[in-house]
């Protein structure tokens, strides 16, 4: 569903590109609260992950076909501040890098696919989980429930900014109901992915999912004969017994009961999942995604059909030597198309990762300030 350049007005990108650097910077402080040691390189790999899955599209329709867009996803592992800032790196990566996505629209782009899609799905799945018993299949049913709205309300987003910014003259009715009843087709396939992703992750490590944080039983330290929660990011499991055993105050108890083991979750490192993640997404873009369907996306095929994209305008980026997920230069496409894959995978986790890092490491900043060090004194 990525917009191109064309498709939507001057003052109405402009306005769309104030919305999305708004939510943005929205999100930057939101993450502050979300990332912590374990999370915020989990985060830089779900955003490479997007980025790679966006790249196999599959077909839902005679000579249509829909990718991920990865809102649900990305919310629904590492929180909705957070997600919304993964899918923006990923937009910001394939305009930049892929000419993917209109410079001008980009503002567009992130408002549809990372903020509604983000929000909505988030919404709705924090609503099912508090009705549903807190179990793993109610995580895994919420998931694909809100992923699949997730789609067509990101399809509803783009139809109601293309009735007010639009470049051509057609009818909305018309485009509404195309855009969403193919979008509905492509959000069963988001669903599906989103599902089996968040439920695999959840079966190895719930208590790094964060839509997933009540199934995993909170550490406990033993205090005056008391039990009393102990803050898992920040302090480990380890580190809480070692205190308990220097002070001769109390003793460290927990179970990990979202994985089924007797360890706390917290003393275990994400190493594993990261690179197990990272070596899945560098195969799912170098290699799975050859195989992808050549069909037009949703987006793609009902401005085709409608005459949307009568105005659309050559991509900024076009001479990238990356362009259209292809190695200037490269005649065989299994070997273009793989590397750009990898490239783009390698590319994406790196800014991500940065921008992660810098984001938990203003968030101990914050916490370290003379203003949080008085008010600690104080309660003390």
């Amino acid at each position: 569903m990525h917009v191109p350049d064309g498709f939507i007005d001057v003052p109405v990108s402009v306005a769309a590109g104030v919305v999305a650097a708004g939510a943005v910077a929205v999100s930057l402080r939101g993450a502050r609260r979300e990332l912590d040691e374990r999370t915020a390189p989990l985060a830089g790999l779900v955003a490479a992950f997007i980025f790679a899955v966006q790249m196999l599209n599959f077909p839902v329709a005679a000579g249509t076909s829909g990718h991920l867009l990865g809102g649900a996803l990305a919310a629904i592992l590492v929180g909705p501040y957070t997600g919304v800032l993964c899918v923006s790196v990923v937009l910001l990566m394939q305009g930049i890098l892929f000419a993917d996505g209109g410079l001008t629209a980009l503002g567009v782009n992130i408002t549809v696919m990372a903020v509604v899609t983000t929000v909505v799905s988030y919404t709705l799945f924090r609503g099912l989980v508090k009705v549903l018993p807190r179990t793993r299949r109610s995580v895994t049913v919420s998931t694909f429930v809100a992923a699949l709205v997730s789609v067509p309300a990101a399809a509803l987003a783009f139809t109601g900014i293309y009735a007010v910014g639009g470049t051509t003259d057609v009818p909305i009715g018309k485009v509404l109901t195309a855009m969403v009843g193919v979008h509905l087709l492509i959000g069963i396939g988001e669903a599906v992915i989103t599902a089996l992703t968040v439920g695999a992750v959840i079966a190895v490590r719930p208590d790094l999912v964060h839509g997933a944080r009540g199934l995993t039983a909170p550490l406990k330290l033993r205090v005056g004969g008391e039990l009393v929660d102990a803050a898992p990011a920040a302090v480990p499991a380890a580190a809480a017994v070692a205190a308990g055993t220097a002070t001769g105050t109390g003793t460290a108890t927990g179970t990990a009961a979202g994985t089924g083991t007797g360890t706390p979750a917290v003393a275990r490192s994400p190493r594993r999942l990261w690179a197990t993640g990272l070596v899945t997404a560098l195969v799912l873009a170098g290699f799975v995604s050859f195989y992808a369907s050549a069909d037009p996306d949703g987006l793609e095929k009902v401005a085709a059909d409608h005459g949307i994209d009568s105005k659309t305008e050559e991509h900024a980026s076009a001479g990238s030597p990356l362009a259209d997920y292809g190695v200037e230069d490269i005649s065989d496409a299994r070997l273009s198309g793989g590397l750009a894959g990898v490239i783009g995978v390698g590319a994406t986790v790196a800014v991500g990762s940065g921008v992660f890092w810098a984001v938990r490491r203003r968030r101990h900043e914050s916490a370290a300030s003379p203003s949080a060090g008085s008010a600690v004194g104080g309660n003390v």
